[in-house]
């Protein structure tokens, strides 16, 4: 199957001489055809033709083209899904195979350049193929002139940092957890996991001197420092450090089955990899460590390797 790829709708703003930047880095079966009807005299050649053109179809699509899964969540741009399969089924999503609960639950997620559609093909005792369209969306560019450039290029001894420190956050977002527990309070819905305004949104991104920084993938809510930050859903504390080169201290938190959530730029760290942790817990406290022009918390989520919006996975947040 070709999917179609297309590119994100961006608004675009420009800004010259900032007097502070923050940086985040370069970085089933369905039912087949049934042909109702006479067939007309003298009938042989026209019934042979029919057999063929079902054969045909057999041959090109053996699973058909039937919707088969009832979809929970957001198919866009960013988004997450969920449903429930058949006991004892499995599954692909464009040829890779997702993770079913013993209840038949199982996840997608979508990245925020994800392209227009998505197969999502399920085997068992009700095997069907769903084609399914993913939702594009808008997200905001900003172009900044006039920054020096040893603040958009890191030096060679700090990019041998940031080499390791990726390692360190890649091994940990490896650790996928299989804990039904976990997942099932995740998908219950999310809670906020510090409240005030909203600062910076998931996708936007910063041309420095016309060279494109990486997206922002996370929801920044700027708080004072020390503001107490606490785990949107239960999970396992994955990582614990309290000085990354970009992120300062950053957290992450496995929900199970490859969701997590990372918490950046944090002044203190009250948790320590392995720690399992309850929602509403204490993770640690708002900061602007890393590369942050002022405290806010930088909340991302991801699903498997793909970055996923954690505004579409909770309720809006609350008048300030």
């Amino acid at each position: 199957m070709v999917l179609a790829q297309r590119e994100s709708v961006n608004r675009e703003t420009r800004v010259r001489n900032p007097r502070c930047v923050a940086l985040y880095g370069k970085g089933g079966i369905g039912r087949l055809p049934v042909v109702r009807g006479e067939v007309a005299r003298p009938g042989r050649l026209r019934t042979l033709l029919l057999l063929a053109v079902g054969l045909g179809a057999l041959l090109v699509s053996p699973l058909g083209v039937a919707d088969c899964v009832s979809l929970s969540g957001k198919l866009t741009q960013g988004g997450l899904a969920w449903g429930a399969l058949p006991a004892g089924s499995s599954a692909t999503l464009d040829g890779k195979r997702l993770d079913v609960l013993p209840d038949g639950t199982t996840l997608l997620g979508f990245g925020r350049d994800a392209p227009a559609s998505a197969e999502l093909v399920v085997q068992g005792a009700a095997p069907c193929r769903q084609s399914l369209a993913i939702a594009a969306r808008e997200y905001r560019i900003q172009r900044v002139e006039g920054v020096p450039q040893q603040t958009v290029t890191p030096s060679p001894e700090h990019q041998a940092r940031i080499a390791r420190e990726r390692k360190l956050v890649a091994d940990a977002k490896a650790q996928r957890f299989k804990r039904p527990d976990l997942l099932q309070d995740a998908l219950s819905g999310f809670s906020w996991p510090t409240q005030g305004p909203i600062s910076g949104v998931y996708g936007s991104q910063r041309y420095y001197n016309g060279n494109p920084g990486s997206p922002h993938y996370g929801v920044d809510v700027a708080v004072p420092t020390g503001t107490p930050v606490r785990a949107p859903a239960a999970g396992i504390v994955t990582l614990a450090e309290t000085d990354l080169f970009y992120s300062g201290g950053t957290i992450i938190l496995d929900h199970g089955y490859g969701l997590s959530s990372s918490f950046l730029h944090l002044s203190a760290v009250e948790v320590a990899p392995g720690d399992e942790v309850a929602r509403g817990a204490l993770l640690g406290a708002v900061g602007a460590s890393g590369r942050a022009t002022g405290p806010h918390l930088d909340w991302r989520m991801s699903w498997r390797n793909e970055r996923i919006d954690p505004q579409l996975l909770v309720p809006p947040m609350p008048a300030q």
